[in-house]
């Protein structure tokens, strides 16, 4: 198993992305620890990973906010010893239009989450990391860095601007052997984009294949990806199978060109 005996950090484990993260990381052999803001539907979902709590701790977190990571850190750490491996999967995505109509304090939410608040959890990561020698960091990024799919540019310029910062950290972390690295989904096959073909579907008056074959149907695997898919390759980036791989992306799309 890719992550036998380590201790894996999943933050946004919610219906989506982070649930399979930690779902993951599991069948890999990982002590997870469980990280989102609603404190009953994490209880919830550690239950039903982790029927007898053996392998999981939870607990609900703020990334903004510094005290609230440190005590995610300290858990990690008095549960199962170390802190090898951070996948940080929580974000606000709801950063939408554009340049006449976006709300600057949509945009201000995005970067104080999905960058300010990355930097504010590695911060207590990186210190733990180092005192077991080292460990990986796995982002999750968005392909509409690179090519827009929707009006949703202020999550994506939030997106870019920590790709950029990876390279930073990978140089600044990588004497203390603490690798950064990012997996690039594009759309995934998950609830969230589920609800939105379905409804798609029904405000067209078209059949839910027909609105997947127009997003997908071009794609060279003429499918799209899965949540698990985008959540095995964040496992194998966090796993020693990658440890001389550091500040580096990872696109996950089914083939999907970027122009």
């Amino acid at each position: 198993m890719l992550l036998n005996g380590k201790t894996v950090l999943v933050t946004g484990v919610g219906v989506g992305l982070g649930r399979e993260c930690a779902t993951s990381a599991l069948h890999e052999g990982a002590n997870v620890v469980l990280a989102a803001r609603r404190k009953d539907e994490l209880a919830s979902t550690a239950a039903e990973l982790d029927p007898g709590g053996e392998h999981t701790a939870h607990r609900a977190t703020d990334i903004t906010d510094p005290e609230s990571c440190a005590s995610l850190v300290q858990l990690a750490l008095e549960r199962f010893g170390s802190v090898d491996a951070l996948i940080q999967v929580a974000a606000f995505e709801h950063a939408w239009g554009g340049l006449y109509d976006l709300n600057l304090d949509d945009w201000r939410a995005a970067f104080d989450t999905n960058v300010l608040g990355a930097l504010t959890l590695l911060r207590p990561v990186a210190k733990a990391m180092k005192e077991v020698g080292g460990g990986s960091v796995v982002f999750i990024g968005s392909q509409s860095m690179f090519k827009p799919a929707m009006p949703q540019a202020g999550y994506a310029a939030s997106k870019s601007a920590l790709l950029t910062t990876i390279y930073y950290l990978a140089d600044e972390l990588g004497p203390d052997n603490i690798r950064c690295n990012m997996v690039v989904p594009s759309w995934m096959w998950g609830p969230n984009v589920q609800r939105y073909v379905s409804g798609t579907a029904r405000h067209q008056g078209r059949t839910e294949e027909e609105v997947l074959h127009e997003l997908v149907g071009g794609f060279p695997l003429r499918r799209m990806t899965e949540d698990g898919e985008v959540a095995d390759v964040a496992v194998f980036f966090a796993s020693d199978h990658a440890k001389a791989v550091t500040g580096q992306y990872l696109l996950v799309n089914a083939g999907e060109l970027v122009r």
